[in-house]
């Protein structure tokens, strides 16, 4: 009797990657890491697991509900990691010494969060993060807006906003409010304001956050002023008078204004929103998010802050720090709905056919020459019908497909097609690869 069949699938929240999606996010990430090493930061990594206790109750109540966590063979409590913030903080409190600092980094990894998938969001997903550590200075926390900025049109995304607020200065309002000790429980109220909306926050921070009705009022009218960022940040200045966490809060806030402008940053890429919470428990300073102007609904798609008592868990050295995170998948999908992701399903820009099959060494050579010039170049394995692989280039994503039979061959030549035209030309054998590069990079 034969065996059953074990059904072919994935977990929900879980996906596969066919060759067309891992390939827009290989050039997405390639993209990033450029534009991460134009600034200076360096790659690490760490491990997918870490002892619990390391990511315990650093996120806030939320993720600690959405952590994936068991016990391993060995008896250890461990859990997959949901960020790759809290095992920087670990990684630079254990490596301090080595590394020197300040250290600027950037690390491309997956995480995992056991939370409802919707649309852009699954339970596995890759951030590609990059941070400074090891200095409190208002240079990295403009440096940081400036790597979003520079990150998103490396992208081809022109029309964006980068909504930045400060953690002192919803601190200091509710400290001027006498709620300072409710903070963390308001905080994760208020991230919820744009897709819970405002009766459903004002539910929560009375339900939840212990606040009265009139304090919740107030936070929310104090969250919903708008205008230009020196006239609401002196509106903001006047309203705290006095409160010193404020102060702080509002200097770094138009020091980052002043480096985006000195930098080139368009005034409509960048926005002063207070009501910018963002919800893990270890923010402490500069926040920030970030929107795609045509497709808002899909959430932010490179979010970070200032954590300066992060690492402090982990060392008594003081290790502040402040980054971002660009959320690959969530960017993906939005590229794809914005017809920004390249179609083909093959990292090869050229199809060698075969047509002669006792003529394989002249195709693996010709073949091997373009590879030698950084031409990607794949060899059809079999002497086939040429329609059928002028089919498959056609699938894969081809760009140029070369033919030779008996007859170039005799003559020393090569027939170049380019699909997208259906152009045809013959070149000489010895022209064959500055024929090809030209094709692919006219002019």
């Amino acid at each position: 009797m034969s065996e059953k069949l074990i059904k072919p699938q994935t977990l929900k929240g879980f996906r596969d990657f066919l060759p067309s999606a891992a390939l827009a996010r290989e050039r997405l990430i390639d993209t990033a890491k450029r534009v991460y090493r134009s600034y200076g930061y360096a790659p690490i990594d760490t491990p997918a697991l870490e002892y619990t206790e390391i990511l315990l109750g650093k996120g806030g109540d939320e993720s600690d509900k959405q952590m994936f966590r068991f016990e391993d063979q060995g008896g250890r409590d461990v859990a997959m990691r949901f960020d790759l913030t809290v095992p920087f903080a670990r990684f630079a409190a254990q490596h301090a010494q080595e590394l020197g600092l300040p250290f600027k980094r950037y690390h491309v990894g997956t995480v995992w969060r056991g939370e409802r998938p919707q649309k852009g969001r699954f339970r596995e997903f890759v951030q590609c993060d990059f941070d400074t550590i090891g200095t409190d200075s208002a240079a990295s926390d403009a440096e940081t807006l400036l790597v979003i900025h520079d990150l998103l049109v490396a992208l081809g995304i022109e029309r964006f906003s980068i909504r930045v607020n400060h953690r002192g200065v919803l601190n200091g309002l509710l400290e001027s409010l006498g709620v300072r000790d409710k903070s963390a429980s308001v905080l994760r109220a208020l991230d919820k304001l744009a897709k819970a909306g405002r009766e459903a926050v004002i539910k929560e921070m009375v339900e939840i956050a212990g606040l009265t009705s009139d304090a919740a009022e107030s936070i929310l009218r104090f969250c919903a002023r708008t205008g230009p960022p020196g006239e609401v940040l002196s509106e903001v200045a006047t309203q705290l008078d006095g409160v010193e966490i404020s102060r702080l809060g509002i200097q770094t806030l138009r020091g980052l204004f002043e480096a985006a402008d000195a930098a080139g940053v368009p005034a409509s890429r960048l926005r002063l929103d207070l009501a910018i919470a963002r919800g893990l428990d270890y923010y402490t300073g500069t926040i920030y998010e970030t929107f795609l102007d045509d497709l808002p609904a899909i959430g932010s798609v490179c979010s970070g802050g200032r954590y300066d008592n992060l690492a402090g868990l982990f060392t008594k050295l003081p290790l502040p720090g402040v980054g971002a995170s660009l959320g690959v998948d969530r960017l993906l999908a939005a590229m794809e709905e914005l017809g920004l992701v390249a179609d083909g399903a093959t990292p090869a820009t050229v199809l060698m056919t075969q047509f002669e099959p006792n003529r394989l060494r002249d195709y693996i050579a010709a073949a091997a020459r373009l590879r030698g010039r950084g031409i990607a170049v794949e060899v059809f394995p079999e002497a086939k019908n040429v329609g059928k692989q002028f089919k498959y280039a056609d699938r894969k994503g081809h760009r140029l497909v070369i033919v030779a039979g008996s007859d170039e061959f005799a003559a020393r030549t090569w027939q170049i097609k380019t699909l997208a035209t259906g152009e045809q030309t013959t070149v000489a054998d010895t022209e064959l690869v500055d024929a090809v590069s030209q094709l692919l990079n006219p002019g």
